[in-house]
């Protein structure tokens, strides 16, 4: 057993995945998102290892030949994945990781590493989802249709996760987030682990 926990968190694009774990990160300790690697364009504001890391898709598929992935999907043309021995380290290093990714990828940790928690965040409707991706400013009429409509397949995997989150008020969605992560922090196999030394004072005679 390791002294970190691995969580899954999903959800289609819009949802406000990525705000609530960043607002996650600022208000519990001990957490850090594994940053993935993608073929995709950097964006503007985007920094190259801190928000992916950015690599070509000949890279990217001699990643996969060479094992080098926990999990790997391609969404809208781009590769996106997981870096094995990274995550690993962190988990072994007492760090609770979050990996932000897709069902796909989901699918594929399960398989490897099923002890996990896996969290899907829904958005409140479907024309709220829509709102969200028109206000960021960044995609096409075109696009946004295309992901409006990725999203509705994306919810169909909804019933694989352990935990569902509407994010309908952001501060609710985030308590029940940050709720997860600090009960799964008292199961008493990560305790016994985590507080070692203190139950070793309280239980010598």
């Amino acid at each position: 057993m390791t002294l970190g926990s691995l969580y899954i968190v999903s959800a289609p694009s819009g949802a406000g995945k990525t705000s609530l774990i960043n607002a996650l990160l600022d208000t519990v300790s001990g957490i850090e998102v594994s940053v993935s690697h993608t073929t995709r364009p950097m964006r503007d504001g985007e920094v190259n290892g801190k928000h992916y890391h950015f690599v070509d898709t000949e890279t990217f598929e001699q990643g996969i030949k060479d094992g080098l992935f926990l999990e790997h999907a391609k969404v809208f043309e781009n590769y996106y994945g997981t870096s094995r021995s990274t995550v690993q380290a962190r988990l072994e290093e007492g760090v609770d990781v979050i990996l932000e990714i897709d069902w796909q990828g989901a699918q594929q940790i399960r398989a490897l590493l099923p002890e996990n928690h896996s969290i899907f965040i829904l958005p409140p409707s479907i024309e709220e989802l829509e709102r969200r991706l028109t206000s960021r400013n960044q995609d096409s009429k075109e696009v946004i249709i295309r992901r409006v409509s990725q999203a509705k397949a994306d919810v169909q995997h909804f019933t694989e996760y352990e935990h569902i989150i509407v994010n309908d008020d952001f501060d609710k969605a985030l308590l029940a987030l940050s709720s997860i992560f600090e009960c799964k922090r008292t199961e008493r196999g990560k305790m016994q682990l985590r507080q070692k030394d203190l139950l070793a004072n309280l239980l010598a005679k």
